[in-house]
């Protein structure tokens, strides 16, 4: 039997007692191509492809930014550590980066930080809002990476609210200056 033979067509042979005589292949029909369905941009719904149901209609998410708070955070953080769960390495950049492993967790924060860092300099408040925002994001990375939830962070700052930054800086253990050994840390 020819090495381009299938493992069906040399079982099918052999069934049928003819030994190494070849079998014929059968060419596959062709099928449609799909036709692309495209989301409408004006939000209108559309018409399932022929043979898909629709179990729920759902309107296209469109936040309202006049509603813009914080609690974006914690949303973006469950959405960070489901694609951590899903592991989609193919379709998701958190879970890929994730998959990287802490320390390209942490250089992609501090790349990120430095870019922030380099447009509030230049005082381009655009670029900087942007550049805030990718911070952001990859500190919420870097929060799933280490198993730390938002409200574990929500409440160190609700703890450290009222106090005087010199005085709470003041309260640190001095161990943290000799372990980054420098006397420059406040």
């Amino acid at each position: 039997m020819a090495k381009t033979d299938t493992l069906d067509e040399k079982g099918a042979a052999k069934a049928a007692g003819k030994g190494k005589r070849k079998a014929k292949k059968k060419a596959a029909p062709a099928l449609p191509l799909p036709t692309a369905v495209l989301p409408d941009p004006a939000g209108a719904a559309l018409a399932p492809p022929p043979g898909i149901r629709r179990i729920e209609a759902l309107p296209p998410f469109r936040p309202s930014l006049a509603d813009a708070r914080a609690e974006v955070l914690d949303r973006l953080w469950a959405v960070i550590e489901q694609r951590r769960l899903a592991g989609d390495v193919e379709h998701s950049h958190s879970a890929r980066l994730l998959a990287r492993g802490t320390a390209k967790v942490a250089q992609k924060l501090g790349e990120e930080a430095v870019e922030c860092v380099i447009e509030a300099v230049a005082g381009n408040r655009t670029a900087l809002i942007n550049e805030s925002a990718d911070v952001l994001y990859h500190l919420l990375v870097v929060w799933v990476d280490a198993g730390i939830r938002p409200a574990e962070v929500w409440e160190e700052l609700t703890r450290r609210e009222g106090i005087s930054g010199i005085a709470e800086k003041a309260a640190r253990p001095k161990a943290i200056a000799r372990l980054a050994k420098t006397s420059k840390l406040p």
